[in-house]
């Protein structure tokens, strides 16, 4: 069974938008509906509501879906969107979605069920080459309409497929060829003269002239569906189709605009199933032998990846995508990765150098960037020999990642194992002055002469951290080593300080440490 909100989200919300939400809801089928069906067992079934155009016969397949146990109904947006409808929903605790007007019943119905059937097999993770495949066989088909190389490229200028026939070529189909993505002059002058914006807002094909590297123009038909930019078909022409080859090629933008849909959808959907396992993993979740086959060999260790900017936790979300993107761009083609309590984390070999490895991962994160202008971050939990354990590592990575004294741009809880059991001594210490002492009377001797600054804390904070040093300590301070001895001679007057005794030295020196010092 699959989870609804993965579903909608996978498909991206150009089709089914989601109006009333029903928490947890899975489901492994879909249903087509008519007005005055007989109430049966649905459950885990998504209704897909064919032929209500009503408010009335809306409000009773709900009621009915609700009765059956459904996870959800879809209906188009006047009756998904007529009085009562959503209240209904919120009272039978069922899921409501808006279909598209514009978009074919039959096709997303389809298309659905062709998510639902994918998502049970093994190897969600790989690519749908069968879906390419049939992108191969549109970019033919379009060749062989305008009599011209023809490329099948989504949103962001990568090239999905193109056809075989690329006799007329320029440099840029070259390098859009070879690279599988348009070349990034070219994008620029595009982008500069408005075509990227006119595909984004208009179905309508048009003509681009030459850019750079380029002889020839180009034709191109946007795919959208639902109103949504999915891509765009792109023809080495020298002159503009005839009216019915345009037509032609407009009806098969739609198909297209099908299979980058589930491709797009099959995609997130093995992203977020992946995310989905690895996050179970590091929250302690039961680790069986089938629960957990998806993972490389062993050992491993977790990883708190982060960006040098303050984030907020609404921007995670865009932050865990912008890390699966990364990652993949850098050479992992299936990211470990997943967002958990205000982190990205992401499980990695803890031996080896491929991708996929901590040795891989560091030395990417350590090398130059451009695509995370913040800069990024790595922190390694400890090594770990069984699923079981990640969770452990897990814990060791964010409380590494969040240490105020370790800056380095990768660091492993190996490396900072003084910084980390320093962390843990003061935060199991609590208040600093919960158990007496001389730092309690030293503080308040402080706060009280604050117009003059007597600067005790700081004083035996250094005068601890440099034993037998005054002068080393003197110097970390800005001042005279006189100075510091006439403070150390004072500072006993106002309280006992247990100097000789090494136990009470780390002791002090953690309470110092808890005061920020």
């Amino acid at each position: 069974m699959l989870d609804l909100d993965t579903l909608v989200g996978a498909l991206g919300g150009g089709l089914l938008r989601l109006l009333v939400a029903a928490p947890s809801a899975q489901v492994d089928e879909v249903v087509i509906a008519e007005p005055g069906d007989a109430v049966r067992d649905l459950t885990g079934d998504l209704v897909f509501g064919a032929g209500v155009t009503h408010a009335a016969a809306a409000v009773e397949l709900v009621e009915r879906a609700g009765r059956g146990g459904a996870a959800g109904v879809v209906l188009r947006r006047g009756p998904a969107r007529a009085r009562g409808v959503r209240t209904t929903a919120r009272r039978h605790a069922v899921a409501l979605l808006e279909l598209d007007d514009t978009v074919s019943l039959v096709h997303v119905i389809g298309l659905v069920r062709g998510i639902l059937d994918q998502s049970a097999m093994p190897g969600l993770e790989r690519p749908d080459v069968g879906g390419y495949s049939d992108l191969l066989a549109f970019a033919d088909a379009a060749a062989a309409l305008v009599d011209a190389p023809v490329t099948i490229e989504d949103a962001q200028s990568r090239v999905l497929a193109h056809s075989a026939r690329q006799d007329v070529t320029d440099a840029a189909r070259v390098s859009t060829i070879v690279g599988r993505r348009v070349p990034a002059p070219l994008i620029a002058d595009m982008r500069s003269r408005g075509v990227f914006r006119k595909l984004a807002r208009s179905a309508e094909p048009f003509m681009v002239a030459p850019g750079p590297g380029q002889e020839m123009p180009r034709f191109v038909v946007p795919v959208r569906a639902g109103g949504e930019w999915l891509g765009s078909i792109w023809a080495v022409v020298a002159q503009p189709p005839s009216a019915a080859t345009v037509l032609e090629l407009r009806q098969a933008a739609t198909v297209v605009a099908l299979h980058l849909i589930r491709l797009r959808a099959l995609t997130d959907l093995g992203r977020r199933i992946t995310a989905d396992r690895v996050r179970g993993l590091l929250m302690g979740g039961p680790p069986s032998t089938a629960s957990t086959s998806w993972l490389p060999p062993g050992p491993w260790r977790v990883v708190a990846l982060s960006r040098r900017t303050a984030m907020s936790a609404d921007d995670l979300g865009a932050d865990l995508d912008l890390w699966e993107s990364v990652l993949r761009r850098w050479g992992w083609r299936q990211p470990l990765v997943a967002d958990l309590d205000d982190h990205v984390f992401v499980v990695v070999q803890a031996d080896g150098d491929g991708p996929g490895s901590w040795r891989w991962l560091a030395s990417q994160v350590r090398s130059p960037q451009p695509a995370m202008e913040s800069g990024v971050r790595a922190c390694a939990g400890s090594e770990v020999g069984s699923p079981a354990e990640l969770v452990d590592s897990r814990a060791a990575a964010a409380e590494l990642g969040s240490l105020a004294d370790v800056d380095d741009v990768t660091a492993t809880v190996e490396d900072r194992w003084v910084s980390l059991a320093a962390a843990r001594a003061v935060s199991a210490l609590g208040a600093p002055d919960r158990f007496g002492g001389p730092v309690p009377a030293l503080r308040e001797h402080d706060g009280r002469l604050s117009a003059r600054r007597s600067a005790y804390l700081p004083s035996l904070a250094a005068w601890l951290d440099h034993p037998g040093e005054p002068g080393a300590a003197a110097q970390a301070l800005g001042v005279h080593v006189n100075t510091l001895r006439h403070r150390m001679v004072r500072m006993s007057e106002v309280a006992d300080l247990p100097l000789h005794d090494p136990t009470a030295r780390t002791v002090l020196r953690l309470q110092l440490a808890a005061l920020g010092y």
